[in-house]
């Protein structure tokens, strides 16, 4: 099994137009952690894209290109890209630039976002929600399989026999599909024959297994070979030497991003007695070695997944702890979960 690391860049908002102090320390904060997962042996780091003052990465592709430069073996990705409200060509550019620059190792991951923010700023209409994610991946497929092409939707001008460039030095961009647990993602996914990474946050992860296997079930329906799908799960984590001392120092910046994102979307207020039936029973993985180990390894018994994606909360987390949760995952966690799911 891969193992990784996702952030959205989590920031306390300067609040002006220009000098915006925590902005600048958190990107170079950012840039320490993917240069530590990358040095204690992580397999991947993704930075997902947000349009909000509390998240500083909004164009993934750029965090990817500097990451590129301060790591050697670690495979990079958005996480996600919001496909659509992005041009398709653009996208394209970007990321097959950042494969060169890392010498082949630049992912995608698309999806249609759980924020909105991008619709407005980019002029788009939240009513075509589902066509244009549909249409314009499409389009990235189709470039990223072609180097000359001819499209004609009904989002983007049409283009008629032009070359994308510049070309990655993989065959092909890798594309992932990021979903929260619609059955159509998970269809789609199958039908495309495209890696799949789940988000469980909320849920308990039992729930999710008629999904993942509407996935494979989509994936054989359309003749693939589901003994080859990739099938990654992602949810929040944190680590520290014992989980007493992990789940306190995290319960204050979990809560303030959950009341946050809850407010906007009429949740009730997190608890602390919530938060350990989740860290318990349910999805996120808080505390020692051990019991990380144990999360990780019974969400692979219940779903065969070939990555887990640990999804960053730094919140109001000192930046040296958050140093020593990756050291502790990348040291004591990833060499055990990959010997055990190698049997």
């Amino acid at each position: 099994m891969e193992l990784g690391i996702s952030t959205f860049g989590e920031v306390h908002p300067d609040g002006v137009a220009g000098k915006a102090v925590n902005a600048n320390k958190r990107v170079q904060e950012l840039l320490e952690e993917v240069k530590l997962a990358d040095e204690v042996g992580l397999d991947v780091f993704a930075f997902g894209e947000h349009h909000r003052p509390d998240f500083v990465v909004s164009a993934p592709e750029i965090f990817m290109a500097a990451a590129a430069a301060v790591t050697k073996n670690i495979k990079l990705s958005s996480s996600v890209t919001v496909l659509s409200s992005a041009d398709p060509v653009r996208t394209f550019q970007n990321f097959a630039t950042v494969d060169l620059l890392s010498n082949g190792r630049a992912e995608m991951i698309a999806g249609r976002g759980s924020f909105i923010e991008s619709f407005p700023l980019f002029g788009y209409d939240l009513n075509d929600y589902d066509e244009l994610f549909t249409e314009k991946l499409e389009m990235f497929l189709q470039i990223n399989k072609q180097e000359v092409i001819s499209w004609k939707g009904k989002f983007r001008a049409p283009i008629q026999n032009q070359g994308i460039y510049p070309r990655p030095i993989q065959e092909s961009i890798p594309v992932w599909l990021g979903v929260g647990g619609t059955p159509a993602s998970a269809v789609r996914a199958g039908k495309l024959n495209l890696p799949l990474i789940i988000a469980i946050l909320g849920s308990a992860p039992e729930q999710f297994v008629p999904f993942v296997d509407l996935y494979r079930e989509s994936a054989a329906k359309a003749g693939h070979d589901v003994s080859k799908l990739q099938l990654a799960i992602s949810s929040q984590f944190y680590m520290a030497e014992n989980a007493k001392q992990a789940a306190d120092e995290f319960y204050p910046s979990y809560e303030a991003l959950m009341n946050r994102v809850g407010k906007d979307r009429g949740w009730s207020p997190m608890s602390r007695p919530q938060f350990e039936y989740l860290r318990s029973d349910g999805p996120l993985v808080v505390g020692d070695a051990q019991l990380a180990i144990d999360k990780i390894m019974k969400q692979y018994e219940l779903f065969g997944n070939t990555r887990f994606v640990a999804q960053l909360v730094t919140g109001h987390t000192p930046h040296d702890k958050i140093l020593k949760a990756i050291e502790l995952y990348g040291t004591k966690v990833a060499p055990v979960v990959r010997k055990e799911t190698a049997k």
